[in-house]
């Protein structure tokens, strides 16, 4: 049996050519560069990077397929600790994988029964008691002695890592994560995930920083981080929320006149999420305020309601359905609104609502953290985003957002959100931007940067003795540096003349130049070239400004390298890299050498996060 095809002909006869498509890429391309050529006596572990809600979930099932046809016997597939997650997740493998024997966290009998005669899959939720119940199982039965294992994780930086790095112990689910792992004769350990920010900070010691990494791109339709944070300006589907007098009022109409058009045109459900602090107190007061601007809707029925929807029948374009007529989108409007079909639902920990009361309709979803990973929202078109943080992590808003997918119509979204945390998500977009150009230039030391106060991931994860920040518009020199040739540098800063204030010049320039230079171990400068290989593969005519200085009677060790006046010129360009060459005449240290010294500074109000050598 060929499994991959298998598979992709199931995608085929649902009419998903395109979808088909991509898995079969994804699928190809990673089993031929990271699984065909597998020793099965190792442990390796692969990362593989997709946008949120980007259909991470078939391309692991392709990744699986191509797995099985190349000799992996056993599969391990991860979900969050969701009760409901793993078993939609179950439910879809069994939809989706023909050929194998599906196993649920209660079939331990059908696992040992089958004895690996099918390729087995078995599906679990990250929660320490399955864990340790399911490493119990491999070990019992022996199969793993002598077979390799491959393992999935979806959402791999939520739960996996260990949290308790910095305290020299291991969190209970890492630790039986390893436990599994280990106790197989060989494995890989594909780690899934649309934030990755927390696992390529990790060291390759602690045994969970990728071997390799593999992005697949989103398909045609895809709504993501592009499209609601251009790279210049606001996006077209932003409201910030200063600019509005009533948000709460704003919403309400805005939503219901997109619900209108929507469920007019013939499609089933228009939803919009709102999304305040944890807080479950907060959660009921916003509830309460959409309860309230409704009650004025049906209030003002026939005058004010109808002036304003009629205004929101101007705003919307709709660009996946035929904008209906006015008369046609009011009567719906007004239908909704008598037969109170606009439901008001609040998820959080006290209540449970199931995914199937947001299916249809017409729905205002209020809650916190369970508006995380995992949760979808079908034809989500309206956002009221207000959560905030004293200390925000990049990945847990961005997978909070929700904002992201396919069956979105870019013409009717709208998100009303405050313009500090709009900027917040801009600065996440273009640091994702830059991972995924760092993968696709096959980069592997990919750096992570943002702007200052805004975290990576959580600090419990990353090993505080591996993981250094490097600020940017900091001054960096060495205090004990060497040329590899004092000659060659000068030859190549010969068109430079000191009496010009600076000059343009490639960052590649800049970069070799530095090649010229040996550190000292105060001096990161495998971080710095890092820094600019991650700008190239961003833009790979990137700019930067070069200062040059000769003859500078600088003494070695007094705290500053720069003149007054060099180092306020460098401020002049906050965006940019600055290299500053000051060659010293070496009468006050230095070896007594005539010495080329270096001086970086980097794109101000920006933290770079570097993995340092173990």
């Amino acid at each position: 049996m060929q499994y991959l095809k298998t598979y992709l002909n199931k995608i085929i006869a649902r009419g998903n050519e395109k979808l088909a498509e991509s898995i079969s890429k994804t699928a190809e391309e990673v089993g031929d560069k990271y699984i065909k050529n597998f020793s099965f006596t190792s442990h390796e572990v692969g990362l593989l990077f997709g946008n949120v809600q980007s259909g991470k979930t078939g391309q692991m099932f392709g990744i699986i397929s191509k797995a099985t046809d190349l000799g992996f016997p056993v599969f391990l597939l991860l979900t969050t600790d969701n009760v409901v997650l793993q078993q939609q997740t179950l439910d879809r493998v069994k939809a989706d994988l023909e050929g194998y024997c599906i196993c649920g966290e209660n079939d331990a009998r059908v696992f040992t029964d089958n004895s690996l005669l099918q390729p087995t899959i078995v599906v679990l939720k990250k929660n320490v008691r399955m864990l340790k119940l399911w490493a119990n199982i491999f070990n019992s039965t022996g199969f793993m002695k002598g077979n390799p294992l491959f393992i999935v994780d979806d959402e791999a930086d939520a739960a996996s890592l260990n949290t308790l790095v910095n305290r020299d112990k291991q969190s209970s689910i890492n630790k039986y994560l390893d436990s599994i792992k280990n106790g197989s004769s060989s494995s890989i350990y594909l780690q899934v995930t649309g934030t990755p920010q927390a696992i390529l900070l990790q060291t390759m010691a602690s045994g969970w920083h990728p071997y390799f990494t593999y992005y697949f791109q989103p398909g045609e339709s895809y709504l993501g981080g592009d499209f609601f944070f251009p790279v210049s300006g606001k996006g077209s589907s932003i409201k910030y929320l200063d600019e509005v007098e009533n948000p709460a009022k704003a919403v309400v109409l805005r939503h219901i006149a997109v619900s209108a058009q929507i469920l007019a045109s013939g499609k089933k459900v228009s939803n919009c999420l709102i999304h305040p602090s944890v807080r479950q107190s907060v959660h009921q007061k916003y509830a309460d305020d959409i309860t309230h601007e409704l009650a004025w809707c049906i209030e003002h029925r026939n005058d004010d309601f109808t002036e304003d929807i009629k205004q929101e029948y101007e705003n919307i374009s709709p660009s996946k359905t035929e904008k209906v007529s006015l008369d046609v989108f009011i009567q719906k409007a007004y239908e909704l609104l008598d037969k109170k079909e606009i439901k008001v639902l609040v998820m959080n920990g006290k209540t449970d609502i199931d995914s199937d009361e947001y299916a249809m309709g017409c729905n205002f979803v209020i809650g916190g953290n369970t508006l995380g990973r995992g949760v979808t929202f079908p034809g989500l078109q309206t956002i009221y985003y207000t959560r905030t943080s004293k200390k925000p992590q990049a990945d847990t808003m961005w997978q909070h957002s929700r904002m992201f997918g396919y069956d979105r119509d870019p013409g009717m979204m709208q998100v009303f959100i405050d313009e500090h945390l709009y900027k917040l998500f801009s600065d996440i977009n273009a640091t994702n931007n830059s991972i995924i150009a760092q993968v696709e230039r096959g980069i592997e030391d990919i750096k992570i940067y943002y702007p200052n106060g805004l975290n990576p991931t959580r600090k419990n994860v990353l090993d505080n003795d591996h993981v250094e920040m490097i600020s940017g518009g900091t001054n960096y020199y060495p205090f004990y540096p060497d040329n590899d040739s004092i000659e060659d540098i000068s030859k190549m800063l010969e068109p430079f003349d000191s009496s010009e204030a600076y000059y343009q010049v490639s960052l590649r320039v800049i970069k070799e130049i530095l090649n010229h230079i040996i550190p000292s171990q105060d001096f990161k400068l495998s971080a710095f070239t890092s820094v600019i290989d991650t700008m190239l593969a961003e833009q790979p005519a990137g700019q930067g400004i070069l200062i040059v200085r000769r003859n500078r009677d600088v003494a070695q060790g007094t705290g500053a390298l720069l003149s007054p006046n060099d180092w306020k010129l460098g401020e002049e360009f906050p965006s940019k890299i600055v290299l500053t060459m000051y060659q010293v005449t070496g009468k006050k240290g230095w070896g007594g050498k005539f010495l080329w010294i270096p001086n970086i500074r980097l794109p101000e109000n920006t933290v770079y996060y570097e993995l340092l050598d173990e």
